[in-house]
C-alpha cells in the first residue's frame, strides 16, 4: 500500500485502504471467509477484499440466509467467519443467526456498512442508528468512525481486526460487531494506490497451549465419591477432550452420557475399551423406565458443555448436586442446580480436569454401578431393535438407516423440534465417526438450509434432516442447495407435529394455530431452484433414495412422507413397552 493516498485525487481510495487495513487484521486473526450480501454502501469493503486472494468471498442475496450460512461455516470450520451487509435494515436480518451464535459460542465478525455519522437522525435515506444494533448478543462492539488515511489510522484498523478475531474465538467465543461508517464516493475513479493482491497474512498462533493437568479445586474430590455420572452436552470440539473424558469416566467407574451434539456419541475414541465402554447414548429412553429411573439415579453429576438436548433427562436430574466445568463461564444451569450446597461451578479447562481426575481418581463406592448402566443400555438396544422389526415404518427406521449408511467422517445437521428429539431417541451409536450439528443455542427452526450449506462449504460433507416447516422457513436457502454434497432430507408430516406431543394438543383451533400445515408442493419448489427431488413413503423407497443420494453430488432433496398420527402412536407404544420392560 502506498504511504498515503491523496484524498483530493481520489477520496474513495481512502475508504478502500482503510477497509483493507481492517481485513488484514482479521486475516491475521484467522478469518479466511467473507460472506456478503450485495449493497452499495459496503462497496469499499468488497473492493478491499478483492485485494486479498487468501480471503474467499461468498455472495448470498438474503442477509438472513447469509448469516446462517456463515454460522454453519464457522461452526464446522472452527475459525471465525466475517459477515458483510450494507446499511439500513440489511444487518437487522442477521439477528436470529447472531442470537444463535451468541448462545452456542460460534465465532462471527459482523461488518455492517453504515452511512456517515452526520446523516444519522436527519431523515437521510437508508440511514438508521446501527450502533450497538445487537445489544448483549455480541461479545464486543466497535464503531471506529469514518475512514481516515494516515499511518496511525491504518495501524488502528489492523489492530481492531486482530482484536475482533481474537475476541470472537476467545475463552467465551461468539460474535463481534464492527460498524463501518463510509462516506461517498464509494467507488474509486482509478487505481486507488493500493498494493497488488497478496496472499493472506499468517495466522497469529501466539496463544499458549491448554494446561494438560491442574491442581484440583478444594472440595472437588469429596463431591465425586459414590455413584455419579458424567454428562457431555452440546459443545464445540476441544483437542484431546474426547480421550480425556473417556479415561476419566473409566477411572471413576461412572457412565458417560453422550449428548447427540457433544461429538462423543459416534466413533471409536482413543483409549476406549469397546467391550467395557462407559459411553451411554440411550439415557433418554432408559429413564422412561420407572425401575431404571429409580435405580440409576446418581449421587452427583459432572457436566461438560451446555444443558442437555433432552428435556426428559433434565426433568430426571433436579435435586442432584451438579459439578459444572464451564471454562467460558456461561453458567449453563437452567434448573439452578448450582444453588445446592454440594454443587460446584469450575471455570477450568475440561481436558485438564479430566486428565487430573483420571490420574488420581477418588475411590468409587459401588463397583457395580457402571455395569448396571451398560447392561441396561444393552437390553434397551435389543428391545428397540425388536420393536422396530414389527412396528409400522416411521422416523425410527429412517434414523437407523442414516446412522448405518452415512459415510465415516460425514456430518449430519439435525433440525430442531421433532427431528433432534427423535434422533436422540433412536440413533444409538456406531464405530465410524459422525459429527452431528444442530442450532441448539436457541433451538429455532429458522436458517436450517442456509446453515446446512455453510457446513458443507467448510469441507464436511453434511446431510440435512429437516422437518417440513423448518424447510419452508428458509426458502431463500434453496438458492444455496445446489452446493450441497449430501442429500437434504425433509420429513413431511404435515406441519408442526412437535405440538402433537405437547400439552397444546387438543386446544381450540389446534390445527390452524399450532400445527399450521402448509399445502406447498415441495417437488415444484425444488424444480424451480434446479434441484433434484424424490418423494418416498416407505422403507424400500427411502433406502433406494438414500443410497442414490449418497452416491451423487450435489445431493438431492428427499421428501419423506410420514403418517404423523401413526408415527405418534408408534412412539407412544414404544414408551409403554420401555416402561414395562425389565432392563436391570
Amino acid at each position: 500500500m502506498s504511504a498515503t493516498i491523496d484524498p483530493e485525487r481520489d477520496p474513495a481510495g481512502v475508504g478502500v485502504a482503510w477497509c483493507l487495513a481492517l481485513l488484514d487484521g482479521l486475516m491475521a486473526g484467522g478469518v479466511r471467509h467473507l460472506v456478503l450480501s450485495p449493497g452499495s454502501r459496503s462497496t469499499p469493503v468488497i473492493l478491499a477484499a478483492q485485494q486479498r486472494p487468501g480471503l474467499t468471498l461468498t455472495p448470498i442475496l438474503d442477509e438472513r440466509s447469509a448469516a446462517f450460512y456463515a454460522l454453519g461455516l464457522a461452526r464446522a470450520g472452527a475459525r471465525p467467519v466475517a459477515l458483510l451487509a450494507t446499511s439500513g435494515s440489511a444487518p437487522a436480518h442477521w439477528y436470529p443467526a447472531v442470537m444463535e451464535a451468541n448462545a452456542a459460542g460460534v465465532p462471527l465478525v459482523l461488518l455492517s456498512a453504515d452511512r456517515p455519522p452526520e446523516w444519522r437522525g436527519w431523515g437521510a435515506n437508508q440511514t438508521t442508528d446501527q450502533t450497538r444494533l445487537f445489544g448483549t448478543q455480541v461479545r464486543a462492539f466497535h464503531d471506529p468512525g469514518a475512514p481516515v488515511d494516515t499511518p496511525a489510522a491504518r495501524r488502528a484498523m489492523t489492530a481492531l481486526g486482530r482484536r475482533a478475531a481474537a475476541v470472537s474465538q476467545g475463552q467465551r467465543p461468539g460474535p463481534v460487531h464492527i460498524n463501518l461508517p463510509l462516506r461517498e464516493p464509494l467507488v474509486p475513479r482509478a487505481d486507488p494506490g493500493l498494493a497488488p493482491p497478496t496472499q493472506a497474512p499468517g495466522i497469529d498462533t501466539a496463544a499458549g497451549a491448554l494446561t494438560q493437568t491442574l491442581t484440583l479445586p478444594p472440595g472437588l474430590t469429596d463431591r465425586l465419591r459414590g455413584r455419579g455420572l458424567i454428562y457431555c452436552g452440546p459443545d464445540a470440539p476441544r483437542p484431546g477432550f474426547a480421550a480425556a473424558v473417556m479415561r476419566c469416566a473409566a477411572a471413576l467407574g461412572v457412565p458417560l452420557l453422550a449428548d447427540p451434539l457433544s461429538e462423543l456419541r459416534f466413533g471409536t475414541i482413543a483409549g476406549e475399551d469397546p467391550g467395557h465402554s462407559p459411553r451411554i447414548t440411550r439415557y433418554k429412553t432408559l429413564v422412561r423406565n420407572p425401575q431404571a429411573a429409580a435405580a440409576l439415579r446418581p449421587d452427583w453429576v459432572l457436566r461438560f458443555g451446555r444443558a442437555p438436548v433432552s428435556k426428559t433427562l433434565l426433568d430426571w436430574l433436579p435435586g442432584i448436586p451438579l459439578i459444572l466445568v464451564d471454562p467460558g463461564e456461561h453458567w449453563s444451569d437452567p434448573a439452578h442446580e448450582l444453588a445446592q450446597e454440594r454443587s460446584l461451578h469450575l471455570a477450568a479447562d475440561p481436558t485438564a480436569i479430566c486428565n487430573t481426575l483420571a490420574a488420581t481418581p477418588p475411590t468409587t463406592a459401588d463397583p457395580a454401578w457402571l455395569p448396571q448402566w451398560t447392561r441396561a443400555q444393552e437390553r434397551l438396544a435389543t428391545l428397540a431393535a425388536q420393536f422396530l422389526t414389527t412396528a409400522p415404518w416411521c422416523e425410527g427406521h429412517l434414523i437407523g438407516d442414516l446412522v448405518a449408511n452415512l459415510p465415516a467422517g460425514d456430518g449430519l445437521l439435525c433440525a430442531n423440534s421433532l427431528p433432534i428429539r427423535q434422533f436422540e431417541t433412536w440413533s444409538g451409536s456406531r464405530e465410524a465417526p459422525l459429527t452431528v450439528f444442530g442450532n441448539r443455542g436457541l433451538s429455532g427452526i429458522d436458517g436450517q438450509l442456509s446453515t446446512l450449506a455453510g457446513l458443507n462449504a467448510a469441507g464436511i460433507p453434511t446431510t440435512g434432516l429437516l422437518g417440513d416447516l423448518s424447510f419452508l422457513h428458509d426458502l431463500s436457502g434453496l438458492l444455496l442447495a445446489t452446493r450441497l454434497e449430501r442429500p437434504c432430507i425433509v420429513i413431511n408430516n404435515g406441519g408442526g407435529r412437535i405440538f402433537d406431543y405437547l400439552p397444546q394438543l387438543g386446544l381450540p383451533d389446534f390445527e390452524r394455530l399450532w400445527r399450521t400445515p402448509r399445502p406447498v408442493a415441495i417437488d415444484a419448489l425444488a424444480g424451480s431452484f434446479g434441484l433434484r427431488h424424490r418423494r418416498v413413503a416407505d422403507a424400500a423407497g427411502w433406502r433406494a433414495a438414500l443410497t442414490q443420494g449418497l452416491a451423487g453430488a450435489p445431493g438431492p432433496l428427499i421428501e419423506v412422507m410420514i403418517d404423523a398420527d401413526q408415527s405418534r402412536e408408534v412412539h407412544f407404544r414404544f414408551r409403554e413397552r420401555v416402561a414395562e420392560a425389565q432392563l436391570l
